[in-house]
C-alpha cells in the first residue's frame, strides 16, 4: 500500500481547508505534579542542576528492561553509563536495539522467561549499578481504558522480580502519569510497597516533561527512582520553559513518506 505523507505545516486550502491542530494539553498533570512537589514526606527526592554535569569517576553499568528500540539505553549511554543487558519482546524493536548497541547482551523474548542471574553469568556476573525500564502502560494510561485488570499490568511485577534478582544500586522506572491516580492511588501505593518488599525502601516519584529537556515532543512521564542505601534520588531540574519547547516539526519535517506499521504503533496520533 502506498504511504501518505501528512503535511506537518498547516496551510489554508480553499478546496480542502485543514482543521486547526489542537494544542497539547500541557496542564493535564499539573495537579498531580503540585501534590508531589508539596509532599514533604519524601526525604530522598532531590532536584539537581544538569546544565554542567561532571564526568563520571567510575564506569557505571545498567540493565534496560522493556527496552524497545533503545531510547533509555541511548540516554544513559550518552550520560556515560555502560549497557550490560537488555530485554525486549518485539523482534522489530530488538533488531534495532542490537544494531545500535551491538556490545549489549540482548534478550529478545518474554520477560517472564528471562533469568537475570543466568543471563549475566554468561558475561562474567558483573555488578549492575542501575536497572531501568518502562513496563507496558496501556492499562494505566488516560489515553486508554485505565483497566486495573489489564493483563499487561502484571508485567510490572516481572520488572520487580528481575530487580530482586540483580540487586542493583538504583532502580529507575518510567510510566505514564496516570499510573499515579488509577484506583485512587492504590496502584502507586502497590508499586512503592513492591519495591520496599525487595529491599528498596528509599523510593521517590516525580513527573518530568520530556519537552522541558529539549526533546521536541510533549511527553510527561512518572519517574520512580529507588535505591537500597538511603541515598538521595536525583531528578534533573527543567532546562526549558513552556515557551521554549521545541516543535516536533524541528525533528521530523524532513522525513520521507512511509507506510504505517500498526503493530509497532507507527501511526499518526491526533491529540
Amino acid at each position: 500500500m502506498q504511504g501518505t505523507q501528512l503535511d506537518l505545516f498547516p496551510h489554508e486550502d480553499e478546496r480542502n481547508p485543514i482543521k486547526k491542530q489542537k494544542q497539547p494539553k500541557l496542564g493535564r498533570y499539573e495537579r498531580i505534579q503540585r501534590e508531589l512537589d508539596r509532599d514533604n514526606s519524601d526525604q530522598y527526592k532531590t532536584f539537581v542542576d544538569i546544565s554542567s554535569v561532571p564526568s563520571l569517576l567510575s564506569k557505571y553499568t545498567f540493565v534496560d528492561l522493556f527496552c524497545g528500540a533503545g531510547g533509555i539505553t541511548q540516554g544513559l549511554s550518552q550520560a556515560g553509563l555502560t549497557p550490560l543487558a537488555s530485554v525486549e519482546i518485539s523482534p522489530i524493536a530488538s533488531a534495532t536495539h542490537k544494531k545500535n548497541f551491538p556490545k549489549c547482551h540482548h534478550f529478545c523474548g518474554d520477560i517472564e522467561q528471562f533469568s537475570a542471574q543466568d543471563w549475566l553469568q554468561q558475561i562474567g556476573s558483573p555488578e549492575v549499578n542501575v536497572v531501568v525500564g518502562g513496563p507496558p502502560c496501556q492499562g494505566f494510561s488516560v489515553a486508554g481504558k485505565r483497566d486495573p485488570k489489564d493483563p499487561r499490568n502484571r508485567l510490572f511485577y516481572e520488572f520487580v522480580r528481575v530487580v530482586s534478582e540483580i540487586r542493583p544500586w538504583y532502580v529507575v522506572m518510567e510510566n505514564v502519569p496516570g499510573i499515579l491516580t488509577i484506583q485512587k492511588g492504590s496502584v502507586k501505593t502497590a508499586i512503592i510497597e513492591a519495591f520496599k518488599s525487595i529491599g528498596y525502601p528509599h523510593i521517590s516519584v516525580a513527573i518530568l516533561e520530556s519537552a522541558a529537556y529539549g526533546v521536541p515532543h510533549i511527553r510527561p512521564r512518572a519517574i520512580f527512582i529507588a535505591n537500597r542505601f538511603g541515598m538521595p534520588n536525583p531528578y534533573p531540574k527543567s532546562q526549558l520553559s513552556i515557551e521554549e519547547y521545541k516543535p516536533i516539526e524541528s525533528a521530523i519535517s524532513d522525513l520521507p513518506d512511509y507506510t504505517p506499521i500498526p503493530e509497532i504503533n507507527h501511526e499518526w496520533t491526533y491529540i
